[in-house]
């Protein structure tokens, strides 16, 4: 049986019934890279102990699920071709931010993963897509969450304050720091997800109390993740708005999405947490410039200026 039949079976086998009307899915399109060169060689994170075995050719298999996943639902993905000596590449989120036509180019904190910034910047360049060379730390999508209009941004570990600047300047669109406090949830994409323009799931301890008062202020509806789903990284999802991509072992998290009328689609990453990846980790996501719900239109790409928010001290 092939992968893309088993991510389709996988699919059809989620709890579709439960589905709520009003959970819309959107086609989505995403950048891969494929974990040819996939080990831990080294410790960059919490997560990582370059004395545990590593199983690639297990890591390519699970890799290759989630790809599968993905075609079966619709949605279009460019795979970026790996290169030896930079086992992290397959981590695709961390390489850049898109929104549009322009991205903010990747600038890594750890020298061992530098190499990965130019290989996104071409791919992306030869999409038709403008990208920005960034002066501050950032990586991407594991500091930075699309909101459907504005940015959400990480703070205390990765990307530089500098960055949110550079956001809001490439992409002219708001931009909210959040805190990240628990160094094992260093990037923004293990501590939260959003799901639609109504939704978003987090894990409240890996922020500081302003931050979580910021969140459940703008999402009262929030999903509130506990220790265990948060620490198989669950909350390193995909969602199209309907559908979302999670971990396997992320039973709990997948149950509260399933009462709250989303598609859980689980898929098993095991292989790739050794380093601290999961399944948003290895997707970068070229967003559309859209408008965020209950607000006004946003003005197209470059017409509007950006703004930072200043009343979060972070």
């Amino acid at each position: 049986m092939s992968t893309t039949t088993h991510a389709r079976r996988q699919v059809l086998a989620a709890s579709e019934p439960a589905a709520r009307d009003d959970r819309q899915a959107s086609l989505r399109e995403y950048v891969m890279c494929r974990p040819d060169h996939f080990t831990v060689a080294y410790a960059i994170n919490p997560w990582m102990d370059p004395t545990r075995p590593v199983d690639t050719a297990l890591a390519i298999d699970q890799w290759e699920l989630l790809r599968a996943a993905y075609l079966s639902l619709g949605h279009r993905v460019h795979v970026l071709e790996p290169a030896a000596g930079l086992p992290d590449m397959v981590f695709a989120a961390n390489g850049a931010f898109v929104v549009g036509d322009r991205a903010l180019g990747a600038r890594f904190r750890e020298p061992v993963r530098t190499g990965e910034a130019p290989a996104h910047a071409g791919l992306l360049t030869a999409l038709g897509i403008d990208v920005a060379a960034p002066t501050a730390v950032n990586e991407g999508e594991g500091d930075f969450a699309w909101a459907y209009g504005r940015v959400l941004a990480a703070s205390g570990f990765r990307a530089e304050p500098a960055a949110r600047a550079e956001l809001a300047a490439t992409f002219a669109v708001p931009v909210v720091p959040l805190e990240l406090v628990d160094p094992r949830f260093y990037h923004l994409d293990v501590a939260l997800a959003v799901l639609d323009e109504r939704t978003v799931a987090y894990y409240p301890p890996a922020f500081s109390a302003e931050s979580r008062a910021w969140i459940l202020g703008q999402f009262p509806d929030a999903i509130e993740v506990g220790p265990a789903d948060a620490m198989v990284l669950g909350l390193n999802c995909v969602s199209d708005g309907r559908h979302v991509v999670l971990a396997a072992q992320a039973t709990e998290l997948a149950g509260l999405l399933s009462e709250r009328g989303f598609v859980p689609v689980p898929v098993d990453l095991s292989e790739l947490l050794k380093a601290g990846g999961g399944v948003k980790c290895c997707t970068l996501e070229l967003h559309r410039p859209v408008s965020p719900a209950n607000s006004d239109p946003l003005h197209p790409l470059g017409s509007a200026e950006g703004s930072i928010r200043t009343d979060l001290e972070i």
